[in-house]
């Protein structure tokens, strides 16, 4: 059994192992990220590992705490470069995932603002898996119906349901359901959310093969989105978690900021 050096992490509660592969590739299995992804172990969201260097941005790689590769992760994305701007003395980093160029900005002691890029509403792209009107989605479960669900792609693929009181959700009960309904060919994140005053907005998330989350960075940008887009809120908007908000802007081009605090870096050492 070998011994590698790790990082960990979070934003607002949302936590990440981190591995920087840039010197020493590590490949971590899918049971032992399973393994080490339980509470009783460690325990993570989400795994990320930092990739060589191309062209001045950051590769990486992220996996849930169910082993499965994922395209995005926002408050992921936000304390790798928080990280790696420690590490190289800058306060500007670019970051790149699976399908998506990020450029991040440390902004304040522990506070990350990213460029999440912008959103996709096409149904192929988000994706669905047939043509629907992508803000009004139903959605049938155990013999209740779900209406008016916004999805979108923020990087991942979400659905967004407005309620009264979002935290008088069962989401432990439906999210699963919900996220691996057949309308969703790559599964989908699950934000049930409550217009709290005109610019803030509380949630309650179920992310795609990580559970219940304290926080979900593309969760709260795609909600701000589905809000904007449904004339709830204007394009500034915080997104309330457990451990506080993320600021959410929206521009003209329809391009998402997100910004908040990351943790301070934790060195771990793990048993692989």
């Amino acid at each position: 059994m070998a011994t590698i050096n790790a990082y960990k992490m979070d934003g607002l509660g949302n936590d990440f192992i981190i591995i920087d592969r840039r010197k020493n590739h590590v490949e971590l299995s899918k049971d032992k990220i399973i393994e080490l992804g339980k509470r009783s172990n460690i325990g993570f969201d989400q795994i990320i590992y930092i990739e060589k260097e191309i062209e001045n941005s950051f590769p990486i790689k992220i996996f849930n705490s169910d082993g499965g590769e994922v395209e995005a992760c926002g408050n992921g994305s936000r304390c790798i470069a928080y990280l790696l701007g420690k590490k190289n003395n800058s306060k500007s980093i670019k970051i790149k995932t699976n399908n998506r160029t990020l450029n991040a900005e440390i902004v304040g002691e522990h506070s990350v603002k990213l460029n999440m890029g912008k959103p996709l509403f096409n149904w192929e792209k988000i994706p669905l898996s047939k043509n629907l009107d992508y803000k009004k989605i139903s959605i049938d479960v155990d013999g209740k119906s779900f209406e008016d669900g916004f999805c979108v792609n923020v990087g991942n693929p979400h659905i967004i349901f407005f309620v009264k009181d979002c935290m008088n959700v069962d989401l432990k009960t439906l999210g699963p359901k919900i996220e691996n309904h057949n309308l969703f060919p790559e599964r989908t994140n699950v934000t049930f959310a409550e217009i709290a005053e005109n610019n803030l907005i509380k949630v309650n998330v179920w992310e795609r093969g990580a559970g219940l989350t304290k926080a979900c960075g593309t969760a709260a940008c795609a909600t701000a989105v589905a809000a904007y887009k449904n004339k709830f809120v204007g394009n500034k908007v915080d997104i309330q978690f457990k451990e506080g908000p993320l600021k959410i802007e929206i521009d003209a081009e329809d391009n998402i900021f997100m910004t908040g605090p990351v943790s301070e870096i934790k060195n771990l050492e793990l048993e692989i």
